[in-house]
């Protein structure tokens, strides 16, 4: 097999969206349009990788950078056309030999089989590929023109296209993959004589033809090479990517109690035997271990998850929050780069940052890890088997030793002892009677005054 080189077109705007982000930038399921699609081309491992952009599209290449750390960018000044923007990456390319993939930023929906299947179709007899859809309405589309033997002569565009030649439901998804040793030579042959007096990409395969060089045909369903160029269809991917993550999750032995409200990242990982309550959203960079429960209304982002843990209902997990085995984190509580160890609870209205708690370890409703002190953050770091009373407010740097008890209503601003028990409260003034004179008094003001 040859080796491997991939361009990616990701120069277009947000102009239709209404949106001053480049147009690949916009996520979906947790992830840039243009990230799936670097996914899905990792798994024809390129020797190189060169993306197409706009001019000022630095996030870009930060993005690129996740996936292809190697890759290589070149800017498309004036969009001329998708064969110009290609021509653009030839000086990045070098001298390389073999293989290369032309795919776009924007088609977040390819997946990695079909680049895979779109590399393999490209052989000395047929060194150029062409990946196709059945449309259900083509308007709109190039449509692929075929021999009667079925072989690829040309793709025409709409604008240009016979009213015939419109009739023609196999169309054009802009994939192509073609052998070095002729794209460049057909490439300068490429002309602007067009209704949009642009150079198309798609002029390659007439040329190829013509130079009797025979051009494959790869199929995919019309969703996979969806497009999105508006706010509408970007809903439409997500939808799509959702109902796969969806369905995936279940096969995978996760039960869903409303899988039409749960919301996966691309990267959410899931065990077996856990069950995930309606309205759960997972963010980028989530894992879950098995027989874990997450319930109604919790929101999950770069977060580990351990076996046998208890989510929610109504928790936030922050990026960093690490979840050990049977642990407990209930109702309104927010964990933010802590660490619960095994079987730790904290089951209701408490913040959790920049801390380590330890296993079997109870924190209190209502406590507060003070972990930001204006300019800088501070661990707090709780041992195993702790209490800590309601209502209490550790004010970090602060360690607590194992099995010391905190009381309730306590704010801890030094380091506590091992077995020790903390208490800050101040002491009870208590009154009797007071409460009736009181009432009595504020009765008798209210009825002078009417």
């Amino acid at each position: 097999m040859s080796e491997i080189a991939l361009i990616v077109l990701a120069a277009g705007k947000g102009t239709r969206m209404k949106s001053a982000l480049p147009k690949v930038m916009h996520r979906a399921a947790g992830r840039s349009l243009l990230g799936h699609v670097l996914a899905a081309s990792a798994v024809v491992k390129p020797h190189a990788a060169v993306v197409v952009t706009g001019p000022d599209m630095e996030e870009v290449e930060r993005e690129t950078k996740h996936s292809f750390p190697s890759a290589q960018f070149t800017v498309q000044k004036d969009r001329n056309g998708t064969a110009h923007a290609v021509q653009t990456a030839r000086g990045a390319l070098g001298d390389f030999k073999g293989t290369i993939i032309v795919v776009y930023g924007d088609v977040p929906l390819i997946r990695p089989e079909t680049i895979a299947l779109m590399t393999g179709s490209v052989t000395a007899d047929q060194p150029m590929a062409i990946l196709g859809f059945r449309a259900i309405d083509p308007k709109g589309y190039g449509r692929l023109i075929q021999r009667p033997d079925g072989k690829i002569l040309a793709i025409r565009e709409e604008l240009d296209a016979t009213p015939e030649e419109r009739k023609i439901n196999l169309c054009n998804s802009g994939v192509i993959s073609i052998s070095s040793d002729i794209l460049w030579p057909l490439l300068a042959k490429i002309r602007n004589d067009n209704a949009k007096g642009e150079y198309y990409l798609t002029d390659l395969v007439e040329l190829a033809a013509a130079a009797g060089h025979g051009v494959a045909l790869a199929e995919c369903p019309e969703s996979e090479v969806m497009g999105v160029n508006t706010r509408a269809q970007l809903a439409e991917v997500e939808r799509l990517l959702q109902d796969g993550y969806r369905k995936t999750a279940m096969d995978g032995g996760a039960t869903l109690i409303a899988p039409e409200t749960v919301f996966f990242s691309a990267d959410t990982t899931i065990g077996t035997d856990v069950v995930i309550e309606p309205n759960v959203y997972f963010g980028p960079g989530v894992s879950i271990g098995d027989n874990v429960s997450i319930m109604a209304f919790s929101h999950i982002e770069g977060a580990r998850i351990g076996n046998g843990a208890k989510i929610g209902p109504y928790a936030r997990l922050r990026p960093g929050a690490d979840i050990g085995a049977d642990a407990h984190i209930g109702n309104f509580v927010e964990i933010k780069n802590a660490k619960i160890d095994q079987g730790a609870k904290a089951n209701h209205l408490s913040y959790i940052g920049d801390a380590r708690v330890g296993a079997k370890s109870n924190i209190g409703a209502g406590t507060i890890t003070c972990n930001y002190d204006g300019f800088e953050k501070h661990l707090t770091d709780i041992g195993a088997e702790v209490f800590v009373g309601s209502n209490t407010a550790l004010v970090a740097p602060v360690k607590v030793g194992d099995g010391a008890n905190i009381g309730a209503g306590s704010v801890i601003t030094r380091d506590v002892p091992a077995h020790a028990l903390a208490l800050t409260r101040g002491p009870l003034d208590l009154r009797e009677g007071w409460a009736a004179k009181y009432r009595e008094i504020k009765k008798a003001r209210k009825k002078s005054k009417v």
